[in-house]
């Protein structure tokens, strides 16, 4: 007996953006702590496994780890921890970030959409002064075929990931 494997290939484009503020690195991160909750992937999923109500795991979720921006970060990279061995002094971190509420509204319209979800954002250090976040916006990697649910709901993802980010560089 031998397994089937089928491959498919779909090219699609994504929309990257980038956001150069001249305030201080420190100053963007700080911000962007303030406004969101922490918490890790293994977190989400250990309440989601215990025994409550679709109802009382929102309600966890939104009391425990949901910053006033809606997001959480799941996890941090820190890349200008190693890079300066190769001599880039700069620092550039990268989170993931996103908010399991936000996540099904796509995901329940097309599973693949968690390819994408939680989203991830770059901050770097600007040579000289300022900071860039560099993100690619989401519903351009989501929505590949048509499919008007998930389209909307990755619009409103957008939309938050946009106010985050217009918020932190003011």
């Amino acid at each position: 007996m031998s397994n089937r494997v089928t491959k498919k290939v779909v090219a699609f484009e994504g929309e990257r953006l980038e956001v150069t503020t001249m305030a201080a690195f420190d100053d963007v991160i700080q911000r962007l702590r303030e406004s969101m909750g922490k918490t890790s992937i293994p977190e989400i999923v250990e309440i989601a496994q215990k025994p409550i109500s679709e109802p009382e795991y929102r309600r966890i979720i939104q009391e425990r780890f949901v910053g006033k921006s809606g997001f959480m970060v799941f996890y941090e990279i820190d890349h200008g921890g190693w890079l300066s061995k190769f001599g880039i002094n700069r620092r550039v971190v990268r989170w993931i970030l996103g908010n399991p509420l936000f996540a099904i509204t796509m995901i329940q319209h097309d599973i693949t959409a968690g390819l994408f979800a939680p989203v991830e954002i770059l901050l770097t250090e600007a040579e000289g002064r300022g900071t860039t976040i560099t993100y690619v916006r989401p519903s351009s990697l989501m929505v590949i075929d048509e499919n008007e649910p998930l389209m909307e709901a990755a619009a409103k993802l957008d939309k938050k990931v946009d106010d985050l980010i217009s918020s932190v560089v003011t």
